[in-house]
């Protein structure tokens, strides 16, 4: 059993809900019909984009060779989610095909999805590191047994609405501690170095604050974007954490009423409905989570004006974008600097 990565910023939810992995390239057609291997792929691509360097042709044919070769039935793949950059854990169930009448990424495997939505704070750095690499699908090595280990991790959450991580972050956690880690870099490319700056900020706010602390942020970070922001009294605020508003005495409408859930987990309509059932005529919802949401929370989001829901990746852009606004002692938690890096595009 190997395990892979595969990254795609194409598809979103249909990976989950039709149950595959998928890649680009669809201009070549069917990849069972070229023959030749490696070499083969290579002339096909060359044929295809014509005037492209040997470079770039030699490394799309192996993105090609592992997707539809190398990979076997019972190999897991980690499979980074963009849209709420989560990550998803599955076993491949079949062998490669082309799903011709797919409107795009027509190359596919079948996979049987064991973890879905596994907060990132779950891994270790170094791992993030790892399923970062620069290339579409690629052989993961070095941090084989975080993954099973997270991917095998009973899940006993219960109740309340909210989809809890402990059960892989504690398996994955012994594992940590049980292994010498390998942190070496390779290919620090801006795309990896960003996504790894958006990890640590998102793991500093997760581990190095309190519920109560994750609350007193939200209003720093609300006032950052202009807005005037309070907390309300800790554990008596009636499921109400920060009010917001934008005049400076606060009775102008409209109010904006703040929930904070400090987990990484994935937060369940019944919080957010708590939420909406609070809101008054002239007022506006805000519900600010480190995790993500499940469907049918989105949906409340959707059918209800005034009503945002703000997961994770939102909160970490909010900082990246206006961290030179946060007072200095939240910057000492998440300390960053400025840098010039290496385009994606640099060969």
């Amino acid at each position: 059993m190997r395990f892979w990565g595969i990254h795609n910023d194409t598809l979103t939810t249909e990976l989950v809900d039709e149950g595959f992995v998928s890649i680009g390239w669809d201009e070549l057609g069917d990849l069972n019909q070229i023959a030749g291997g490696r070499e083969g792929l290579k002339s096909a691509l060359d044929r295809e984009q014509p005037g492209r360097k040997p470079g770039a042709i030699a490394g799309w044919a192996g993105v090609l060779i592992r997707f539809r070769d190398e990979i076997e039935v019972g190999d897991v793949v980690v499979a980074p989610y963009k849209p709420d950059s989560t990550i998803n854990i599955g076993v491949v169930t079949g062998d490669y095909y082309y799903a011709a009448d797919a409107p795009e990424h027509r190359h596919r495997r079948r996979v049987e999805w064991k973890k879905i939505g596994l907060s990132r704070t779950v891994f270790s750095q170094s791992a993030l590191y790892e399923v970062g690499a620069f290339l579409t699908v690629f052989r993961i090595r070095k941090h084989v047994t975080e993954f099973l280990a997270a991917m095998e991790a009973t899940d006993d959450a219960v109740g309340t609405g909210l989809r809890q991580t402990e059960p892989e972050a504690q398996a994955v956690e012994t594992v940590i501690e049980s292994e010498v880690s390998d942190d070496s870099p390779d290919e620090p490319r801006a795309s990896r170095i960003d996504r790894h700056t958006r990890d640590f900020v998102l793991n500093a706010l997760h581990r190095q604050i309190s519920h109560a602390d994750f609350e007193q942020f939200t209003a720093v970070l609300l006032r950052a974007l202009g807005y005037q922001a309070r907390v309300t009294a800790y554990s008596q605020d009636g499921g109400i954490d920060v009010i917001a508003h934008r005049d400076p005495l606060g009775v102008e409408p409209p109010q904006i009423k703040v929930q904070c859930k400090h987990l990484t987990g994935s937060v369940g309509a019944p919080d957010v409905q708590q939420l909406a059932g609070t809101l008054g005529q002239n007022d506006l919802g805000l519900f600010v989570t480190l995790g993500t949401y499940t469907r049918d929370a989105q949906n409340i989001e959707r059918q209800r004006s005034g009503l945002r829901l703000l997961n994770g990746e939102d909160v970490v852009s909010m900082v990246l974008a206006n961290y030179d606004k946060l007072p200095q002692e939240w910057r000492s938690i998440i300390p960053l600097t400025n840098v010039l890096v290496v385009a994606d595009t640099a060969e």
